[in-house]
């Protein structure tokens, strides 16, 4: 069984969320204020860790999700590139597996959208 924290499209109600089908949900959640959050290409979010001490982050809304290994492996096959799975921190201290994105292919190349700290927010406002 995996757990894994989604902070974009697998969100329910969203375009991957059937790829999630079958996984339990666990509750929505928010990151501690340590990341920044970037719009790629107005079809998913890109989300990466930063040093709150050098650097403003923000919290980042969210939804937690217990899996078996067959519907991580379905969730891992239908992710944009250079997404990838790796450690964040929550709002409650926990350190859980959730879905990041290089910052080197975010800065410079996507929009920001770190003042939202989330996505729904952010789409919605596109409306």
């Amino acid at each position: 069984m995996k757990e894994l924290f989604v902070n974009g499209t697998l969100m329910r109600g969203l375009g991957l969320h059937s790829n999630l089908e079958g996984a339990e949900f666990l509750g929505e959640f928010r990151t501690q204020p340590c990341y920044r959050l970037f719009s790629i290409g107005d079809v998913h979010p890109g989300m990466f860790e930063v040093d709150p001490e050098k650097e403003n982050g923000v919290s980042v809304t969210g939804e937690y999700y217990r899996m078996s290994d067959e519907i991580w492996a379905r969730v891992e096959a239908g992710e944009p590139p250079h997404l990838y799975c790796g450690p964040v921190k929550l709002e409650d201290g926990r350190t859980v597996d959730g879905i990041l994105f290089p910052r080197e292919h975010a800065e410079g190349i996507h929009k920001e959208i770190s003042s939202f700290g989330d996505w729904r927010a952010y789409m919605d406002s596109k409306k």
